[in-house]
C-alpha cells in the first residue's frame, strides 16, 4: 500500500474539501505526461491508481503481431497469450510497463502538474463554497501574518486574506484571535488559484452588522441609504423607513441603545452616527450636524459646494479631529463642504462693507426710499437715526443698528448684507 499517497488523499478530502476521485484523476494525468516522455516510442500510455491502496500501474497499449519489429508498440502472440489466452493477431492489449527511469524525474514532473491541478481544484472548491457568500459576515481565526501586518484567517476549509488596508489601524491582532469580517470578494491569483478576501474597514461591514442586529433592517422595513466611514474612528449612515409607524433611527439604536451598543462593541468603540435620510443635501447636512445650528448657509450647484457658518464654540465639533467630521459630512451629502466660524464670517463681511463704504461710488450717497424686507416703521427709524443712505448704513456696525427700536442683531446683519449685495 502506498501509505504516503493515501495520506495525501485523506488530507485533501478532509482539509481542502477536494474529492479523492478528482485528486486521483489529476495524479494519473500528471504521471501519464511524465511517462510519455520517459517511455520512448510508446503509444496510448495510461496510468491507473487504486483509490484504496494507492497502487500505481502504468500501461502501454501494444498491437499483437506475428513478428515484432517495434518492441515499444508491438507484442508477439505468444507473449500476449500469457496475459490474455483468448487474444488474437491484430488486436491491441494493454501491457503494464515500468519506465526505465521513472523514479526521480517522473516524480518531479508529476509533482509540478499535480500542484497545478490541485491548485485549480482548490480554486474551484473556494469558488463553489464562497463566491455566493460575497457580502456576508464570516468568522475565522488569525492563523499567521505575512508581508508585514497582512493577516491570514483560517475559515476552516480554506485560508482567507485580510490585507492590512482592509482593517482599521486602531485594531491589533495576535495569532489565535477570533475575527468577524465581511467577505469582500473571491479573487483569482496570479498562479491560477483563488483566495478569499476579507474586510473590516469596508462600509458594508457596518451595513451587515446592522442587518444582523436590527430585524427591521434585515426585513427591509428600515433602509440604509448611504454609509460613509473612516474605519476605526467614525461612521455616518442615513436611514429611512418604509413604514410610517417605524422610527428608523430609533429602530437602529434600540431600547436604551442596546442594538447600537452591540455594533459599537464589535467596531471596537468606533463612533456611529445614525441620521434621518433627506433628499435635499442642505436638510441632510442639518440632520447630520444636529443639534448644532447652522447660522448661515449658501449652496453653489455649479461646483457642487456648500458653505456654512456656525458659532465659534461649535466650530471644532463640526470640523472634527483632523477634519474628519467635515470630511465625512461632505462625502455623505455629495458636496464639498466649507465651514467658517461666525466671528471670522462677521469680520470678513465687516471688512467688505467697510471697503465698499470707502469707495468713490456716488450712488452710495443717494437717499434711500426703502429697503427690501424691512417694514416702513423700521425704515423710518433708520432714517431718523440718519442711516438714510447706503454709505451711512455700510459704515455702521450691526451692534450700532441693533440699538434702534425693532432691530435685533440678526436683523441688523441681514439689512447690512442686503445693502452690500445690492451694491456689489
Amino acid at each position: 500500500m502506498n501509505k504516503e499517497l493515501i495520506a495525501i488523499f485523506e488530507y485533501l478530502e478532509r482539509e481542502k474539501g477536494i474529492k479523492r476521485e478528482f485528486v486521483i484523476a489529476a495524479i494519473e494525468e500528471s504521471l501519464k505526461a511524465a511517462a510519455r516522455k520517459n517511455i520512448s516510442g510508446a503509444s496510448n500510455i495510461t496510468v491507473s491508481i487504486h483509490p484504496k491502496t494507492g497502487k500505481i500501474q502504468v500501461y502501454c497499449e501494444k498491437e499483437i503481431v506475428d513478428v515484432v519489429e517495434f518492441p515499444m508498440q508491438e507484442i508477439s502472440l505468444e507473449q500476449a497469450h500469457l496475459i490474455d489466452p483468448e487474444c488474437e493477431i491484430g488486436q491491441f492489449i494493454d501491457i503494464e510497463t515500468t519506465p526505465k527511469d521513472f523514479g526521480r524525474i517522473a516524480a518531479q514532473k508529476a509533482r509540478q502538474i499535480i500542484t497545478q491541478k490541485l491548485r485549480s481544484a482548490e480554486r474551484d472548491v473556494i469558488y463553489e463554497e464562497y463566491r455566493h457568500r460575497t457580502g456576508e459576515l464570516i468568522s475565522g481565526t488569525v492563523r499567521r501574518f505575512f508581508k508585514g501586518n497582512n493577516l491570514v484567517i483560517d475559515l476552516g476549509k480554506v485560508e482567507a486574506i485580510m490585507p492590512m488596508k482592509s482593517y482599521p489601524k486602531t485594531e491589533k491582532y495576535n495569532i489565535g484571535d477570533k475575527v468577524l469580517a465581511l467577505l469582500l470578494e473571491v479573487a483569482e491569483t496570479e498562479n491560477g488559484g483563488a483566495e478569499v478576501i476579507l474586510s473590516r474597514s469596508h462600509p458594508n461591514f457596518v451595513r451587515e452588522l446592522l442587518s444582523q442586529e436590527v430585524p427591521e433592517v434585515n426585513d427591509g422595513t428600515v433602509v440604509i441609504d448611504t454609509i460613509v466611514r473612516e474605519a476605526g474612528y467614525r461612521t455616518k449612515l442615513t436611514v429611512h423607513s418604509n413604514d410610517p409607524k417605524v422610527d428608523p433611527v430609533g429602530a437602529c439604536v434600540g431600547v436604551r441603545g442596546n442594538r447600537i451598543k452591540n455594533i459599537v462593541r464589535e467596531l471596537n468603540n468606533e463612533k456611529v452616527d445614525i441620521i434621518p435620510f433627506a433628499q435635499d443635501p442642505v436638510e441632510l447636512l442639518q440632520n447630520s450636524l444636529s443639534p448644532i445650528e447652522i447660522r448661515k448657509i449658501s449652496t453653489n450647484e455649479d461646483d457642487k459646494s456648500i458653505s456654512i457658518v456656525v458659532e465659534d464654540e461649535d466650530f471644532a465639533s463640526v470640523i472634527g479631529k483632523k477634519g474628519m467630521n467635515a470630511r465625512l459630512n461632505s462625502n455623505l451629502i455629495g458636496y464639498d463642504l466649507d465651514v467658517q466660524r461666525m466671528s471670522d464670517y462677521n469680520r470678513t463681511k465687516a471688512l467688505q462693507r467697510r471697503e465698499l463704504a470707502e469707495s468713490e461710488d456716488s450712488t452710495l450717497d443717494e437717499p434711500l426710499t426703502s429697503i427690501d424686507g424691512v417694514n416702513k416703521l423700521i425704515f423710518e427709524h433708520l432714517v431718523a437715526e440718519e442711516y438714510n443712505t447706503a454709505r451711512a448704513l455700510l459704515s455702521a456696525s450691526p451692534e450700532q443698528l441693533a440699538t434702534i427700536p425693532g432691530i435685533s442683531l440678526e436683523k441688523a446683519d441681514e439689512i447690512l448684507e442686503k445693502i452690500r449685495k445690492q451694491r456689489t
